[in-house]
C-alpha cells in the first residue's frame, strides 16, 4: 500500500466518518499532485515550506477561504498520521498558524450568483443544442431546491411526490427533509423521465439522474458539467454557489430565517445565520454606491 492508502486506513481505524475520510484523502491527493509538479517525490518528507507554498498556490488560484481552510484541516490530519507512524517527527501544520483568518464583520460572506447571472444561466440551459435535458434539470434542481451535490446525486424516483409536488431529501446524518417543487420544475422532471431518461441503458435504476457509465450520477460528473458551463458563460459555477444563491434569494425575498434553515437542511439555525445573514459582496457594493 502507498502512503495515501495507509492514511485512509489510519482514518478508518480512528473512527472518522466516511464523508470526512473522502474529503481528507481527496485533499491530500491533490497536495501530493502539487508536490510532484514541484519535483517532490516523497510526500512523507513534509516541510513547512511545502504547506505555506501550497496555501499560496490555492489563494492565487482564487479558492474560497473556506475551501483553503478545509484543505489545511486535511493536511494537519495527514501530518499527525505521519507522526503517529513515525514517518516524520515534526508537526509542520497547525490550524492556528495556517488557517486563513476572516476579518470581523465579513464572516460567513458567501459567493452567490447575481440576478443577471441567474437569468443568463436560465436562458442558456433552454438551448438543447448546447445543454441536454438532464443537464438542464440538474441546473434547475440545484437552483430551485438548494440541495447539496451529494443529495442531488442521491435523489431516487421514490423521493418525488407528484400529489404534493415535494421532494424528499436525505441529508447529512441520514436526516430527511421535504422541499416543495415549483410546478415548472415538476414538469421538467416528468419530461426528462419520459424522454431522455428512457433512452439510457440504466433506465431501470432507482435513481433519478443517470449517467452513461452508471445507474447513479457521481458528484464529479456534476462538477465537470458545471465547469463546462462556466467556460461557456464566463462566470464561476460550482454546486455550493447554487446552494448559497438559493438561501440568499429566499432571505432577500423576506422568507423567515427558520424556514430557510429547514429548507436547506441545516441542523442549527446558527449555521444559516452565519452563512447567509451577512449580505453578499455585491449587496455591500450597491449599498455604498447609494451614498
Amino acid at each position: 500500500m502507498d502512503v495515501i492508502q495507509h492514511f485512509e486506513q489510519y482514518l478508518v481505524e480512528n473512527g472518522i466518518a466516511p464523508k470526512t475520510i473522502e474529503s481528507y484523502v481527496g485533499d491530500v491527493k491533490a497536495f501530493c499532485v502539487y508536490l510532484e509538479g514541484m519535483g517532490v517525490e516523497q510526500p512523507t518528507d513534509l516541510k513547512r515550506f511545502y504547506v505555506s507554498s501550497y496555501k499560496n498556490h490555492l489563494m492565487e488560484n482564487k479558492y474560497a477561504v473556506a475551501t483553503v481552510n478545509k484543505k489545511i484541516n486535511s493536511l494537519q490530519a495527514f501530518n499527525l498520521f505521519l507522526i503517529d507512524r513515525k514517518l516524520t517527527t515534526e508537526q509542520v501544520v497547525t490550524l492556528r498558524k495556517d488557517r486563513i483568518k476572516v476579518a470581523a464583520g465579513s464572516e460567513g460572506e458567501v459567493e452567490v450568483f447575481s440576478e443577471q447571472e441567474v437569468n443568463q444561466l436560465l436562458f442558456f440551459v433552454q438551448d438543447r443544442s448546447k445543454v441536454s435535458l438532464r443537464n438542464h434539470l440538474i441546473v434547475w434542481l440545484l437552483l430551485y431546491t438548494g440541495v447539496r451535490v451529494s443529495e442531488l446525486c442521491g435523489i431516487q424516483l421514490s423521493d418525488l411526490d407528484y400529489l404534493t409536488n415535494t421532494l424528499r431529501v436525505t441529508g447529512k446524518g441520514g436526516k430527511y427533509r421535504e422541499i416543495p417543487l415549483r410546478p415548472d420544475l415538476v414538469d421538467l422532471i416528468k419530461e426528462y423521465i419520459r424522454s431522455e431518461r428512457q433512452e439510457n441503458k440504466h433506465r431501470d435504476s432507482l435513481y433519478l439522474l443517470l449517467s452513461q457509465r452508471g445507474e447513479k450520477m457521481h458528484k464529479d460528473a456534476v462538477n465537470t458539467l458545471l465547469e463546462g458551463l462556466e467556460k461557456q458563460l464566463g462566470f464561476k459555477l460550482y454546486p455550493h454557489k447554487f446552494r448559497h444563491t438559493f438561501c440568499s434569494r429566499l432571505l432577500k425575498k423576506g422568507v423567515p430565517l427558520t424556514t430557510v434553515s429547514k429548507l436547506a437542511g441545516h441542523a442549527h439555525i446558527q449555521t444559516t445565520a452565519h452563512y447567509y445573514i451577512n449580505t453578499s459582496r455585491q449587496d455591500k457594493e450597491q449599498a455604498v454606491a447609494l451614498l
